[in-house]
């Protein structure tokens, strides 16, 4: 069973910095993409950065130019370099995987979830 276990949360102040890591575990045939979602109280679930095997990036527009998403194949690790961080950016933060079980079957895997805090 794959797992994905995240780290990295917690209080920030404004203007401050935080780096969230996803570290995958299982048996993972293939990676199409990783991902980070973030879900603020009273919201719905919203993408923040997407990264592909292919190493393609995409940012919400609320976070381009401070946030960076990066991965490290060997490590199964996705990390989510935060900067310049606002107070609309508190939230639960969610990683992603999206990729193949085996040569059969697809794989879409989420965290639990880390909260992100960022307040004076």
């Amino acid at each position: 069973q794959v797992q994905l276990v995240e780290s990295g949360g917690g209080l920030v102040q404004p203007g401050g910095s935080l780096r969230l890591s996803c570290a995958a575990s299982g048996s993972i045939f293939s990676i199409t993409a990783w991902g980070w979602y973030r879900q603020a109280p009273g919201k719905e679930r919203e993408l923040v950065a997407v990264i592909t095997s292919g190493d393609s990036t995409n940012y919400a527009d609320s976070v381009k130019g401070r946030f960076t998403i990066s991965r490290d194949n060997a490590k199964n690790t996705e990390y989510l370099q935060m900067n310049s961080l606002k107070p609309e950016d508190t939230a639960v933060y969610y990683c992603n995987l999206v990729g193949r079980r085996d040569k059969f079957r697809d794989l879409e895997v989420w965290g639990q979830g880390t909260l992100v805090t960022v307040s004076s």
